[in-house]
């Protein structure tokens, strides 16, 4: 296995490492006491999985060692400790919690992207996924929310709202790129236009 392949098996690994010092944080929290020593591992592992990603796509395409293995897990481990994060904090009782509309939007949308993903796959011979400057935007954005949430920063509404207005945005112009590759592809029922009867 390549040395990129594990450092994503390490970051899939801290997932449930994170999800447990994040509940037992919030627990603390609710007691009015919260452990900081907790909080501070929490933003240690979320980091340090976040830095993972950036180092194990640097080796892969720096040493070319790129892989079939490599190019499943690394989105997945992505989407788990983002989606993960999101949620957790969603239903743990950190002192900002996250609005019950945020992770509902943010899961929606790669529902729908990835359920778009399959009808393409199915109907076209062609797939093709390109990560949009929005798409990379609403994942920063993403990021940057669960950052101040941990980091208990004052002004975290305007970071959740402007990262809900990104998600949607871009899962919109995904759907958009979608319709487009359907209608290359000639799989779209063309709209019937009423015509005037015959005289």
């Amino acid at each position: 296995m390549t040395l990129p392949n594990q450092i994503t098996i390490a970051r899939i690994l801290m997932i449930p490492i994170f999800v447990v010092l994040a509940i037992y944080y919030g627990k603390t929290a609710v007691t009015g006491h919260p452990n900081e020593s907790l909080r501070m591992a929490t933003i240690g592992v979320f980091l340090l999985a976040a830095l993972s990603d950036g180092i194990d796509g640097w080796l892969a395409r720096r040493f070319h060692l790129k892989s079939r293995l490599g190019a499943v897990l690394d989105p997945l481990a992505d989407k788990g400790l983002m989606l993960t994060a999101i949620i957790t904090l969603s239903v743990t009782k950190w002192p900002y919690e996250l609005p019950v509309w945020y992770p509902v939007l943010v899961i929606s949308r790669d529902i729908i992207i990835l359920t778009g993903c399959g009808v393409l796959r199915l109907l076209n011979d062609h797939l093709e996924v390109r990560p949009s400057l929005l798409g990379k935007t609403s994942t920063f954005l993403q990021m940057l929310t669960v950052a101040v949430v941990m980091l208990q920063w004052s002004h975290c509404d305007p970071v959740v709202w402007a990262s809900g207005a990104a998600t949607l945005l871009s899962g919109i112009g995904y759907a958009a790129a979608g319709m487009h590759q359907l209608q290359d592809g000639g799989h779209t029922v063309p709209v019937a236009r009423s015509e005037p009867p015959p005289p």
